[in-house]
Order: C-alpha cells, then sequence, then structure tokens
C-alpha cells in the first residue's frame, strides 16, 4: 500500500483537533462549576465524545501504519506521537470525570488558570502538528513546541500555590478530606499540561530528524 502523504498528516492533525476540542470542553465545564445552569452531564459528555473520536482517529492511525510499505516521516515516530496524543486526550478526560467523581462543585482560581493553559498548550499542539506536513514552517513548529514546553513551566508555580493554599490552615475532617479531593483533582489537571510537554518534546525530535 502507498498512501498519499497527505494521508499521515490529515490524521495527525484532526487527532489533535480532537484533544484541542476537548480541552476546551473541559475548560468550559471547571469554568462554570458553581453556575445553577451549567449542564454538567453535558460538557462532561462532550468531553468523552471528543475522546471517543480522537480513539477512532488513533485507530485509523495505527491500521494505516501497518498497511503502508513507506510513510512521510519514521515509522516508529508516527507511532509515538499518536500514542502521546492519546495521552493527553485521556488527561483531558480524567479531569472531566473526576468533576463528578470527587464533587467538585466550585472551581478555584487555580483550577481555571491550570485549565486554562491546558487549552493553550492543546491550541499550540494542533499548530505545530498542523505545520508537520509543510517543510518551511518548520521554524514555526519548534517554536510552538517551546512555547507549550514554557506553559508546562509556568503550570509548576500554580500548582505549588494551589497546593500551599490547601494546607496554610488547620480545619476539621471534612476541610483536609476537602484538601485531599482537590490535590488529586489538581495533580489531574497538572497531568494534562505534563502530557502536552512530552508530546511537544517528541514533535521536537521529529522536526530535528525531518526537516
Amino acid at each position: 500500500m502507498l498512501p498519499k502523504r497527505t494521508e499521515f498528516f490529515d490524521l495527525l492533525a484532526a487527532h489533535s483537533e480532537r484533544v484541542q476540542a476537548s480541552a476546551n470542553a473541559m475548560l468550559r465545564l471547571i469554568s462554570s462549576l458553581g453556575a445553577k445552569e451549567a449542564d454538567m452531564a453535558g460538557l462532561i459528555n462532550e468531553v468523552n465524545m471528543n475522546e471517543g473520536s480522537a480513539d477512532k482517529i488513533k485507530s485509523d492511525m495505527i491500521t494505516l501504519l501497518h498497511r503502508s510499505f513507506v510513510t512521510p516521516l519514521n515509522r516508529d515516530q508516527v507511532y509515538a506521537i499518536t500514542l502521546d496524543l492519546d495521552r493527553v486526550v485521556n488527561a483531558v478526560q480524567d479531569v472531566a470525570q473526576a468533576v463528578g467523581i470527587y464533587h467538585i462543585n466550585v472551581a478555584t482560581p487555580e483550577t481555571r488558570t491550570l485549565a486554562s493553559m491546558g487549552v493553550e498548550a492543546c491550541m499550540r499542539l494542533t499548530r505545530a502538528i498542523c505545520a508537520l506536513k509543510e517543510n518551511e514552517r518548520s521554524d514555526e513548529a519548534v517554536n510552538l513546541c517551546q512555547e507549550i514546553e514554557r506553559i508546562e513551566e509556568k503550570s509548576d508555580l500554580v500548582m505549588q500555590q494551589a497546593i500551599r493554599g490547601l494546607f496554610e490552615h488547620e480545619g476539621d475532617d471534612a476541610a483536609a478530606l476537602n484538601a485531599l479531593r482537590m490535590r488529586q483533582f489538581y495533580s489531574l489537571q497538572e497531568e494534562v499540561l505534563r502530557s502536552c510537554k512530552e508530546t511537544a518534546q517528541m514533535l521536537e525530535e521529529i522536526l530535528i530528524a525531518n526537516f
């Protein structure tokens, strides 16, 4: 099988777009916490639907890799970036589902900030992947990857501030339970950004090796 060069890039772009769509839904979900009219179930379902669509694209890519004799990029690298994108969208889904599991009813400033950072990172990820099929845009793609890494680094400070806020004051058992619950929720948000950073680093490896 000799697929068109664009097939691989089109699937990667479609995959990253589902990742970005899921991150956008996650941000809307967290931003609406505490609002009386918020359709929490609908927003969680939107994240789940995007994750399901991303899974289908991942499956299509793996099938294409198995059937293809020639690939426009190193076969192992295409497989690796596909799995990296899958990890990002799964991390986003974990955050959305945790809203219900941990009964997160109110968004803190840090949860909103981390969610916004996740969207910013996913948006740059999509732009970088869309630039892959155009050699002349390789510098742009590298810059976008580096921006993602800087976003993740800044999120570490937000995470530290959030954790300090949870344990600054002693309280009753309910307060302690809430602190543990929010600590886990922040960790799930942090994983979104960490996964974006790892994907960006893989993209940089691909760009260095091929352009």
